[in-house]
């Protein structure tokens, strides 16, 4: 198995790390990237699979997929065990919504952000991190006093915790405000798996000088 991914990519560090999870061994491969260019030139394997030209995209012998919802689902109808959805139809419907909601709902508003890192007053990064704060009080009511955000561990939590990194690292953090979510996030970060892709991710931003989220100092070398 193949997995290319991005060093910035959060769709790719999804993947990543649910590969890790379920123990299936895999060869990374890391599409260039440059600060200034992004992800130009494009991996030939990813313009060859990908008609959006993005990065994740995996190979297992014949099979050539992309996106990261949809190579979660792959993994997990190929190694069941351990299950990264919950069993009850209802906590995996759920879970599917969750995971679907950190990538189209929560996501976009970040992506509002980049850009404007040297701008934060600017009326579009004040509308961004509003939004942004308010989900994470709906994350907070969703959470509850559960450990994960479906009840059982889940591909919902991992595509939130990758979200909201993102979301820390273009100016909208969480805060003390959802005391649950951070709790949450220090559980996450400290699963092998998660701690080797995030881990990963730090020491990259370090190479290039950009900022580290605080919650990952401690991943860094």
């Amino acid at each position: 198995m193949k997995i290319i991914s991005g060093p910035l990519s959060m769709f790719g560090a999804k993947v990543e790390i649910a590969a890790h999870e379920k123990g299936i061994e895999f060869e990374l491969v890391m599409a260039p990237f440059d600060p200034q260019r992004g992800y130009e030139p494009k991996h030939p394997d990813v313009l060859r699979i990908n008609p959006k030209r993005q990065v994740p995209v995996l190979i297992d012998g014949a099979l050539e997929i992309f996106d990261s919802t949809q190579i979660f689902e792959y993994l997990e109808d190929l190694r069941p065990d351990p299950p990264l959805w919950p069993a009850d139809c209802q906590a995996r419907a759920m879970a599917r919504q969750l995971e679907h909601s950190s990538d189209e709902i929560y996501f976009p508003y970040i992506i509002r952000l980049m850009g404007l890192e040297a701008t934060p007053d600017d009326p579009a990064a004040r509308s961004a991190r509003e939004a942004a704060s308010q989900y994470y009080l709906r994350m907070e009511r969703v959470l509850g006093d559960r450990e994960f955000l479906a009840g059982a561990y889940s591909c919902a939590d991992i595509a939130f915790y990758m979200a909201q990194l993102f979301g820390a690292r273009k100016g909208a953090p969480m805060t003390a405000h959802t005391p649950n979510l951070l709790a949450w996030r220090e559980r996450m970060t400290a699963r092998p798996a998660v701690r080797k892709v995030a881990g990963a991710m730090a020491a990259y931003l370090v190479s290039i000088d950009y900022a580290v989220p605080d919650f990952l100092q401690g991943l860094v070398r």
